[in-house]
C-alpha cells in the first residue's frame, strides 16, 4: 500500500533500506537490510532525535523547518548508508475502508481510483491520493470482484511531510500508510493467524488496526494521546509539561496512588478513560460488522503504551488479552546496533523499512 512520489524515478535498493517516521515528539529512521537467501530481515542502524512540542499535530507537520533541521541531525547521528527513504502519513485526514471493486489487474484498478470511489470521499477526487490494498478475490453479483482497503488522504497532507523530508537533502521513495506498516512491524509467528488489534497510542494520535489471517480489514484514527493525559496533569497541578510527565508515569492508570498523588491520579483517570473506552467501543464495532470473527489479541505499541497500568485496563475494560508489542521481534540486530528498549516505539519506521515500492 504505498504513493510512491511521480517525480522520483530512482528504484528503492534491495538493501538498507530507511523507514522514517515523523512523529509529534520525535523523528525516528530504521534501516533494515534483507537477506537474498532466506528473506529474513536485519535492523542494522536506528535513530531518533527529539522534536519541539508543536512542531507536528495530530500527525501533520506544522513547522517543516525545524523538522528538516531535526531530519538533518538524525542523519548525522545515525551514519545512515543512504538518502533514499520510505516515509509514512497517518492522521484523521486520511481515510481507510473496506470495499468490494470490479475485477481489473492492479494497475489499472489504481488508474480507474478516482472514477470509482469519488463519490464515497469527504474531497473532491482530484485533491486525493488513492491506493487500494486488495486481501481477497470474491464473487458479487456483478461478477469477479476485489475485496481490499480503500486508502484516501489529502495532497496537502502528504506534500508538508514529503517537503520536510526534501528539505533536509533525503530522496522520498515511497510514501505508506502508517497503520500498514505497525503491522509489518509487529504481525509475526502465531499472531498472523489470528484477528488481532494493534493499538499504537501516540503523543497525539492512536492508531487502532485490526488485521485478520495477516490480511489487514480495518483502520481507525483516533485524535487523542498520551499528550492530552500529560497536558491535564500538568494544568491540575501546574507544573511543567516535564514534571507532568513524570508524575504521569509515576501514578500510571487504575493502580494504588497514595493520598498525596490523588489529583495525579485523577487526571490521568479522567483523560486516559475515554481514550480507553474509545479502543474498547471501536472493537465492538468491529465485531458487529465481522460476525463470528471478534478481535481475539490487542498488541500495544507507542510512547503512550509505556503508561503503566494501561494494557491491564484495557484488557479488563474489552475483556481481550492484551500483550506488548516489540518491533525489534520481527527483525535480527545487526552486530553493533545499539537500541536499547525502543521495541515499542520503533514499529512505524521499522515497518516503513520492510515495505518494498510498488
Amino acid at each position: 500500500m504505498t504513493w510512491t512520489p511521480r517525480e522520483r524515478g530512482r528504484p528503492v535498493a534491495k538493501a538498507g533500506v530507511i523507514g522514517l517516521d515523523i512523529g509529534a515528539t520525535c523523528v525516528r529512521a530504521a534501516e533494515v537490510s534483507k537477506s537474498s537467501a532466506n528473506g529474513s530481515a536485519t535492523l542494522t542502524r536506528y535513530a531518533e532525535v527529539p522534536l519541539p512540542l508543536g512542531t507536528v499535530r495530530d500527525g501533520e507537520v506544522e513547522d517543516a523547518a525545524t523538522v528538516s533541521a531535526a531530519i538533518r541531525q538524525l542523519w548525522s547521528v545515525g551514519k545512515f548508508a543512504t538518502r533514499d527513504v520510505n516515509i509514512g502519513v497517518g492522521n484523521q485526514r486520511v481515510i481507510v475502508r473496506e470495499l468490494d471493486l470490479p475485477w481489473l489487474p492492479l494497475a489499472q484498478l489504481k488508474q480507474s481510483l478516482p472514477f470509482q470511489v469519488g463519490e464515497l470521499l469527504p474531497m473532491p477526487a482530484d485533491e486525493a491520493l488513492l491506493d487500494f490494498l486488495p486481501t481477497a478475490e470474491v464473487d458479487g453479483p456483478q461478477g469477479r470482484m476485489l475485496h481490499g482497503m480503500l486508502v484516501a488522504a489529502t495532497r496537502d497532507t502528504v506534500r508538508a511531510n514529503i517537503l520536510a523530508v526534501e528539505s533536509a537533502g533525503l530522496r522520498p521513495q515511497m510514501v505508506d500508510l502508517s497503520s500498514f506498516a505497525l503491522l509489518r512491524a509487529l504481525i509475526g509467528g502465531e499472531a498472523a493467524t489470528k484477528t488481532v488489534a494493534v493499538v499504537e497510542i501516540g503523543a497525539q494520535i492512536t492508531q487502532v488496526v485490526v488485521v485478520a489471517s495477516g490480511a489487514p480489514r480495518f483502520v481507525r484514527i483516533l485524535p487523542f494521546g498520551g499528550n492530552h493525559t500529560t497536558e491535564a496533569v500538568a494544568r491540575e497541578l501546574s507544573v511543567s509539561f516535564q514534571e507532568a510527565e513524570d508524575l504521569k508515569r509515576k501514578v500510571g492508570l487504575g493502580m494504588e496512588v497514595p493520598g498525596e498523588l490523588q489529583a495525579v491520579g485523577n487526571a490521568v483517570l479522567e483523560t486516559a478513560r475515554p481514550l480507553v473506552e474509545s479502543i474498547r467501543n471501536t472493537f465492538v464495532y468491529y465485531a458487529s460488522n465481522n460476525p463470528g470473527a471478534a478481535v481475539d489479541l490487542v498488541v500495544l505499541a507507542g510512547g503512550g503504551a509505556m503508561l503503566p497500568g494501561l494494557g491491564q485496563y484495557l484488557a479488563s475494560a474489552s475483556r481481550i488479552p492484551v500483550s506488548v508489542g516489540d518491533a525489534l521481534s520481527t527483525v535480527r540486530r545487526g552486530k553493533h546496533l545499539v537500541i536499547g528498549d525502543h521495541g515499542r516505539v520503533a514499529a512505524v519506521p521499522v515497518g516503513l523499512a520492510k515495505a518494498v515500492a510498488a
